[in-house]
């Protein structure tokens, strides 16, 4: 008895374990299109819709609302436009994937072009997985720092 019950146990966790796989290997082609800064790929990876969630920042350019796959590509770009490539960096300290739900908790920090002031700070990514696309891209940073940064 206790060894169909092992095996029922290993049955239903078998699908979770192939839908963690396809959210991590969805996460690691969005990093990738977004090292290379290719808006292209990042288009076909968010869905039609984003439950996109970022601080409003009025004095950061890059940080606006976003909800369309297009738009939400657009911001590496903008952010690439307003920042000084040489300088940003970013890390991933963690990576944890659940399901469909994906946490990725680092640190960034770049140079705004137009004032030439640094920004640094902690981040923590989370990104929800479905049919292949994210649909959920909520990010927490540290607005003040970079707010700080854009200001003249």
């Amino acid at each position: 008895m206790s060894v169909h019950s092992n095996a029922t146990e290993a049955m239903s966790s078998a699908p979770e374990q192939t839908v963690a796989d396809a959210t991590r290997a969805v996460v690691g082609e969005f990093l990738a299109a977004r090292l290379a800064g290719d808006t292209a790929k990042l288009v076909r990876l968010f869905a039609d819709e984003v439950d996109w969630q970022l601080a409003e920042n009025p004095g950061v350019p890059w940080i606006r609302p976003r909800s369309t796959a297009a738009e939400c590509a657009a911001q590496a770009e903008e952010l690439m436009a307003h920042t000084v490539p040489e300088d940003a960096r970013a890390s991933v300290d963690t990576f944890l994937v659940d399901g469909t739900d994906a946490v990725l908790m680092g640190h960034v920090s770049g140079t705004v072009r137009a004032t030439g002031k640094s920004f640094q700070g902690p981040f923590a990514l989370h990104l929800t997985v479905e049919n292949g696309r994210i649909t959920r891209h909520h990010l927490y940073e540290n607005s003040l720092s970079i707010a700080q940064a854009c200001a003249p």
